[in-house]
């Protein structure tokens, strides 16, 4: 019997004490193994074994499972080259093809890039920021490949998983397939790619809004939500209410500190902060510090909703050059709402920023974040909140190394004093829409410097960075930091060339 690749998590004990007991360090290491035998066989060899006073679990997994390779354990990057010449050296070590492994690994027709380290599989937002350094290396083919594969992802399990592995197939991330679009189409100047991907581009916008129609004022429902005035804005979700299968024991240690009532509920808010792509953030605490108060389904994220105008756009786009004015007219409109729900739900007039919105207690929230650049990027603020934004930005998230992520020192990786490659890119490219290139500048050139930096005292490429104090490592975080890195490559080689 072959094992099918969602049966390792139904393991059952083994899958529990292997993961509780930390085993293999990293719980991701274990549901991304091989099996080396049918489950049925490693089960019933394990429930034979596991009573007898021998019986070693560290020496029972690796001799029944294949342990996945990481990136970097043998890399060494040439420090007499620059960081561009050696991140063009990256791309094909982090270049994987298709696969006839047996495992949790959902296989692509075509190749892609993998962050490195830990990440071991394409990532769905990441790949957005990895493609833009493949534009600027002239790499269109790879591009090409990444969006074919996100549409046979999209066309075959539904809409596109967090990354291509099983275990990721309840939740999305932010969803940035409309601008890879865009991207390859105007990196190869032609707008056909709009119409070859517009079925891709509607299914994948039905993902997001399925309930939609069944809601009434003040209801969610998966990733919808009708807000008080009945239009709809977008909020991330995932089903299921248990601990996420490579991140196991952290779950289950954040669920016994909650009361039984709430543990489930608590499940669900890690997991679509998972799907938020910041995964953790003081963004989806209550209180700001303790993970156990996260209410991710409570929250409208304004980056998601701005994100979601470009996929309504981008939609009405491909409408409009197919020939279907009808279908153009009525995504035209859906964005234009949508639009004005943003400017209402998530503008704060009291801090002059634009936040998230707390759906339950019906109030635009006041954390400045980063997300609060998304209007810019998406082109939907005024010039006055532009202009509002990115004095709120220099005063609050500005330091030595880049844009903070938050101004929240909460131990999670996505908070002070951590800043991100994506975040960086969002606001410069936002910034210099509305005109305000001195800060645009100002944050490419200090993280780009301080990318070199690290590169040259450590000669990797990270997957976050410490820009305040930039003596240290980035820190926080369910596990320790990785380097590669394909968005942190891809974001530095479009911001240095912008910046020419």
């Amino acid at each position: 019997m072959n094992p099918l690749p969602e049966e390792i998590f139904e393991l059952g004990e083994l899958f529990e004490v292997v993961q509780l007991n930390a085993i293999l360090d990293d719980g991701k290491t274990f549901v991304d193994c091989v099996p080396l035998f049918s489950l049925e066989e490693i089960q019933m060899k394990y429930e034979l074994a596991k009573n007898e006073d021998s019986f070693d679990l560290r020496k029972f997994v690796h001799n029944n499972f294949s342990l996945p390779p990481s990136f970097g354990s043998d890399y060494k990057s040439d420090l007499s080259k620059s960081v561009s010449e050696n991140i063009r050296n990256l791309w094909p070590m982090l270049t994987r093809d298709s696969s006839s492994e047996v495992s949790s690994l959902i296989n692509l027709p075509n190749r892609y890039i993998v962050p490195g380290g830990r990440f071991r599989e394409i990532y769905y937002w990441d790949s957005y920021f990895t493609m833009l350094g493949l534009k600027e290396d002239g790499r269109v083919d790879l591009i090409e490949d990444m969006v074919s594969n996100f549409a046979y992802l999209i066309n075959t399990v539904g809409h596109i998983p967090n990354g291509n592995r099983q275990y990721y197939i309840s939740r999305s991330q932010p969803p940035f397939f409309a601008l890879m679009v865009q991207l390859m189409a105007e990196t190869k100047e032609d707008e056909g790619i709009y119409i070859q991907y517009q079925n891709e581009l509607e299914k994948e916008y039905a993902f997001w809004m399925d309930g939609s129609k069944e809601l009434k004022k003040g209801e969610t429902l998966k990733r919808v939500a009708r807000m008080p005035d009945g239009t709809i804005l977008n909020r991330y979700f995932d089903p299921r209410s248990k601990p996420r299968e490579e991140s196991y024991a952290e779950d289950v240690h954040i669920g016994k500190s909650c009361t039984a009532s709430v543990v489930e509920s608590v499940y669900t808010n890690l997991r679509a902060g998972a799907e938020s792509g910041w995964d953790f953030s003081s963004r989806w605490f209550a209180d700001n510090y303790s993970i156990s108060s996260i209410e991710t389904t409570n929250i409208i994220p304004v980056d998601l909703n701005c994100l979601m105008y470009q996929l309504e756009q981008t939609i009405a786009k491909a409408a409009t050059l197919s020939g279907d004015a009808m279908k153009a007219y009525e995504f035209i409109e859906l964005s234009a709402n949508r639009r004005m729900a943003i400017l209402e739900y998530c503008w704060n007039n009291q801090i002059h920023y634009f936040c998230d919105y707390h759906f339950q207690e019906k109030q635009t929230l006041n954390k400045k974040t980063a997300a609060g650049l998304y209007p810019l990027f998406v082109s939907i603020s005024n010039q006055n909140q532009a202009n509002a934004v990115a004095n709120s930005v220099e005063e609050n998230l500005l330091k030595p190394g880049g844009l903070a992520t938050t101004p929240i020192y909460s131990g999670q990786q996505w908070d002070a004093p951590n800043g991100w490659a994506p975040l960086q890119w969002i606001a410069f490219a936002g910034l210099k829409k509305y005109d305000l290139h001195h800060l645009a500048n100002e944050i490419a050139t200090r993280w780009t410097t301080l990318n070199e930096k690290v590169f040259a005292e450590t000669g990797k490429l990270m997957e976050k960075y410490n820009v305040e104090d930039l003596s240290k490592l980035a820190g926080g975080g369910e596990y320790e930091g990785q380097d590669g890195f394909g968005w942190t490559n891809g974001v530095y080689l479009a911001l240095k060339n912008a910046l020419k």
